[in-house]
């Protein structure tokens, strides 16, 4: 989806500005490289890794709209996962805004830039996991990105079903919240267009993951 890059028409890519392992499933555990890719908007430093240890977690995102929960995919997306609790769990998504939402063609809401300007990351990047045969129902939660293994801490939650090419990793599966998600549908944008800023002020209180 977005980050880094500019704005695009709803049916173009979803991007953002800033990856490891494979893009179809995991097959074994892999040992992730996350490389240094720009200034970290909010610096809580890279994720380890060895996810030997990664252990299946829910994802609780605490939104000034109300709960959005997900299970997270650490088997098919360990080091995509890995991050998210490494990031959850130093508090860098505590207290920043969910930046964009598209209502036309893509139906998503776009968060986890620190600046709230799409062009945050933490510093790092990743590869690409779990592309092969991938889609985007709703329910589905998968990395933004501005490209081919550039994946950060931007990711974006599917509250409508979507067509997009496989080029997203998918993630996590909602498990509580598609009608948050809904309402902050519902109010659009702010300047009325059918991708930019929500008109409803998304901010992520805090982003907490518990072992399930």
């Amino acid at each position: 989806m977005l980050s880094n890059a500019p704005r695009v028409a709803a049916g173009a890519a979803l991007v953002a500005g800033l990856v490891t392992g494979p893009t179809g499933p995991a097959s074994a555990v892999p040992t992730c490289g996350y490389t240094p890719a720009g200034q970290a908007a909010r610096d809580v430093g890279t994720p380890p890794t060895d996810v030997s240890a990664l252990k299946p977690y829910a994802a609780m995102l605490n939104t000034s709209q109300g709960i959005v929960a997900f299970n997270a995919a650490t088997e098919k997306a360990p080091c995509t996962t890995n991050s998210f609790a490494h990031l959850a769990g130093r508090k860098y998504f505590d207290g920043t805004k969910c930046h964009r939402i598209t209502t036309d063609g893509i139906f998503v809401l776009q968060c986890g830039d620190p600046t709230g300007t799409g062009s945050g990351g933490p510093g790092y990047q990743f590869k690409d996991e779990n592309l092969t045969g991938a889609t985007y129902p709703a329910g589905t939660v998968a990395m933004a990105n501005a490209g081919p293994g550039t994946n950060g801490s931007q990711f974006f939650l599917v509250y409508k079903d979507t067509q997009l090419p496989a080029n997203y990793t998918p993630f996590g599966d909602i498990t509580r919240g598609m009608d948050v998600l809904g309402t902050i549908a519902e109010h659009g944008t702010k300047d009325g267009q059918s991708d930019g800023a929500p008109k409803q002020d998304v901010t992520l209180n805090s982003v907490r993951t518990t072992t399930r």
